[in-house]
């Protein structure tokens, strides 16, 4: 092989790009485990509740605390806490970095818990706003109402956790934080299968798994805390330096990041008005559009958010805009292949992992629909993960706060006008327009501050990434059985057939870069 330096490679600096390679793998192999559950998760609660009312009253309230989750939790605060929490180690002592974990678990954990009360007793009110299609069925909107109740707590205990898990982040142990959410599916299994045959209303069950993950996730996180030395002593203190920073850039921020977020809730809000199944048949397919996005664009962004952050207060701009380089090209480098094999194997992958118990026929046909429009915004919503970091890293949320307004507007605008031709998968598509939108949006801003330069090599880095996905096209369609052998194989056919499939197709893709150039060591290192 040889040692001269390809062209096409991202210059990345040799001291940091093997990190983020390795800590990315790390985060990527941890949230793989936690998504194959998830997977497995949505097969059980498939197979025992199926696409009914029951099912979509679970969704609504799962979805609702799981919604303010990512845009506070793992959204605003994680954006705003992390850089305010790197910069302090890179220039304060460790005294002052404790006054700050406590002064912002004790501040944060009073909100959340006004928060939750608030919400638990308004439960109706909440049902009515995000599902106000369910206000007319009187068993469905209560039955939403009492689960809400349950699963709201879980935004209190989650939001520690990633408060837990953004410390983790800042020194570097990315395992632990990547790991926690594989109880979550645990639980959710477990309740599902134990726990709804003894409960008079079977799928309250699943509320109760959902309750019990949020204090296994945050418990567990607890004694890697401790090994840091940095277990919060909660404190109130509002008046603190890093906690007003804090707050200044989560405001705003809670646009930036999350606005992919506050686009799918809307899709629930719209779809609560069509016909029964279709809550479902959008949360089946987004499951699966977020499988590569968790594992990869998720994973990268964690990654890569701590590194700018460290970056910009080193006032290290040439390394910052070759770490966002680095990002963007790991992005594409996954993100198009899976965009592509979503939307070829939509019914097939829907069938596999979902045509079982109450699932239907025509149920995998819908969520086929609506995944096929998801997958088209895949690489946008991946992209928008390691992008949006350039922002916040830098302590700038002016910017995303402008992108995501516009984008929001787009999202609605999108909704009206594909909704009536196209059902819940015009929802799904209108999510996927906007976000290419936002998408563009914060990549030009980026270029036009500087802080993102393009790297040397693009053209040939394309051209190698057109190769090497037109060569998984062509083996994905010459294996691909037609849809009906699929919706009429049995289960272990399906896995047997869908393995061979994946297989194949992740094994000619990395062989045509190979044969195209591609090295590994074009992401570690110049």
């Amino acid at each position: 092989m040889s040692s001269e330096p390809d062209s096409s490679a991202p210059k990345t600096p040799e001291s940091t790009a093997p990190g983020l390679l390795r800590s990315s793998g790390v985060v990527g192999v941890m949230t793989m485990l936690s998504r194959v559950l998830g997977l497995v998760r949505d097969m059980v609660i498939a197979r025992y509740f199926g696409a009914g009312a029951g099912a979509d009253a679970f969704f609504v309230a799962f979805k609702i605390p799981n919604f303010l989750r990512r845009l506070f939790a793992e959204g605003a605060f994680s954006q705003a806490f992390v850089p305010v929490l790197s910069s302090y180690r890179e220039t304060q002592d460790i005294s002052e970095v404790k006054r700050l974990v406590n002064a912002v678990s004790g501040s944060l954990g009073l909100v959340l818990l006004g928060v939750t009360l608030v919400a638990m007793l308004g439960s109706p009110v909440l049902t009515a706003v995000f599902a106000p299609g369910f206000y007319g069925d009187d068993v469905k909107f209560a039955l939403t109402s009492d689960m809400l109740r349950i699963t709201f707590p879980y935004l209190l205990l989650i939001s520690l956790t990633a408060f837990a898990g953004g410390i983790l982040n800042s020194y570097d142990r990315f395992a632990v934080p990547a790991f926690t959410p594989v109880l979550l599916n645990l639980a959710m299994i477990g309740a599902a299968i134990w726990l709804s045959p003894v409960m008079s209303e079977p799928v309250m069950a699943l509320a109760w798994g959902v309750f019990i993950a949020g204090a296994l996730q945050l418990f567990f996180q607890l004694p890697f805390l401790m090994q840091l030395g940095l277990m919060p002593r909660p404190k109130v203190d509002y008046r603190h330096e890093g906690v007003r920073r804090i707050l200044k850039l989560m405001v705003p921020a809670l646009f930036g990041v999350s606005v992919s977020q506050i686009n799918l809730l809307l899709d629930t809000v719209l779809a609560s008005f069509l016909q029964t199944g279709s809550v479902s048949w959008l949360y089946y397919s987004d499951r699966l559009s977020e499988l590569p996005l968790g594992v990869f664009g998720i994973a990268i962004a964690t990654v890569i958010l701590p590194s700018l952050s460290r970056k910009h207060a080193a006032a290290s701009a040439d390394q910052f805009a070759a770490t966002l380089d680095w990002a963007v090209r790991a992005v594409l480098l996954i993100g198009l292949p899976a965009a592509l094999a979503l939307a070829l194997l939509a019914e097939p992958l829907i069938a596999t992992l979902f045509h079982y118990g109450e699932v239907t026929d025509r149920d995998v046909a819908m969520s086929a629909q609506s995944l096929r429009a998801y997958s088209a915004g895949l690489l946008a919503f991946m992209l928008i993960k390691v992008l949006a970091p350039g922002f916040f890293a830098r302590e700038d949320t002016a910017t995303p706060v402008k992108i995501g307004v516009i984008a929001m507007v787009a999202n609605m605008a999108f909704n009206l006008a594909l909704i009536v031709p196209l059902a819940h998968a015009g929802l799904a598509l209108a999510t996927s327009l906007s976000a290419w939108l936002n998408g563009y949006l914060l990549w030009r801003g980026l270029r036009k501050e500087g802080a993102w330069q393009s790297q040397p090599g693009w053209p040939v880095f394309l051209a190698r990434l057109l190769f090497a996905n037109a060569a998984l096209v062509a083996v994905i369609l010459w294996l691909k059985a037609p849809v009906a052998d699929w919706l009429a194989a049995g289960g272990l056919v399906r896995a047997r057939d869908m393995a061979i499939l994946v297989g194949s197709g992740v094994g000619v893709y990395f062989i045509a870069l190979a044969l195209a150039g591609v090295r590994v060591r074009h992401f570690r290192q110049r």
